[in-house]
């Protein structure tokens, strides 16, 4: 019935709302905001309605959570960041009937998850910042899913992806993109360093990491990569530990997944962290059966322990 037309990696970085305004810091993340214009614009070409967004600032600590309320309207300060992202405004239509199917098809498929279609429950900036370039005319509706998972596996959230993949191809009238919002390495400048680090990433070896990982995806090394995520969500200091990753990954088939992947905006640092927009060209997945994450992202998850 519906259809996945687009999926994607993206930064959230809060100096994007700087980049807006007035003084020193005006301008230096227009790649960033462009690439997120880009990508809504690809949207609207494939005729996407509704922007599904895996949050790594939607921390939660028992199950998966969507949030698909049917209207989002407010002022947001970030309790995180209140110096970077201050009185940003924020409007965009939900999806009610989208993210409770997302929850009955997980929940089929053994992944706790519960919809919250009536909460006074407001997304997070991991689904704001991008909402505010993507989505700025209010085109499409917004789901936000938790993916900052405190104590989750990994493997559980690339079933996560598979389901929603299922959901939307077996039970939803309309076309969908999915957005893993979170960085790669997430290592934050120590306090009093920031500003030296605001166009750059913490060490060389996770800057390292970083680049060897996006060139992977280029290359489309899918079993290598997929192998390598739990250690790499660790020892790169992933963001949410990349459960949006393994998310997206679980959606687009997991280690079968067969694309290379089209960078949008060049990798760059922000306060010490590794930053990309990247798109996931979507290839057809045959089958109801999980694509690779029942299996081998079980096996990996099993030599690591805890929330991974």
């Amino acid at each position: 019935m519906g259809k996945l037309a687009l999926a994607a990696k993206i930064t959230h970085v809060p100096s994007m709302y700087l980049s807006e305004l007035d003084g020193p810091q005006k301008g230096f993340r227009q790649a960033a905001i462009d690439g997120h214009k880009e990508i809504g614009r690809r949207c609207r070409e494939l005729g996407v309605d509704t922007l599904v967004v895996f949050d790594t600032h939607w921390l939660v600590n028992a199950a998966y959570h969507i949030n698909c309320g049917a209207h989002f309207k407010g002022t947001y300060t970030s309790n995180e960041l209140p110096h970077f992202i201050s009185n940003m405004e924020f409007e965009f239509s939900g999806n009610p009937q989208l993210g409770q199917l997302i929850a009955d098809e997980c929940n089929a498929q053994g992944v706790e998850t519960l919809a919250h279609a009536n909460t006074s429950l407001d997304p997070e900036y991991g689904t704001l910042v991008p909402m505010r370039y993507m989505n700025e005319d209010q085109h499409f509706k917004v789901v936000s899913i938790s993916a900052m998972c405190m104590a989750h596996y990994l493997n559980d959230s690339a079933r996560l992806g598979w389901a929603l993949r299922q959901a939307i191809e077996k039970h939803y009238d309309g076309t969908v993109a999915i957005l893993a919002s979170g960085s790669l390495s997430h290592r934050f400048a120590q306090n009093g360093q920031a500003p030296s680090f605001s166009t750059k990433v913490w060490s060389p070896f996770l800057e390292r990491l970083d680049h060897d990982v996006v060139r992977m995806w280029e290359a489309g090394e899918w079993a290598d990569f997929c192998a390598m995520l739990p250690e790499y969500a660790v020892k790169g200091h992933g963001e949410g530990f990349m459960h949006d990753t393994a998310m997206l990954l679980g959606a687009l088939g997991w280690s079968r997944y067969d694309q290379k992947v089209e960078v949008v905006s060049p990798y760059f640092g922000s306060s010490g962290t590794g930053q990309i927009n990247a798109i996931f060209p979507v290839s057809p997945v045959a089958g109801d059966e999980v694509p690779g994450p029942q299996a081998s992202i079980a096996d990996a998850a099993g030599a690591t322990a805890g929330r991974l």
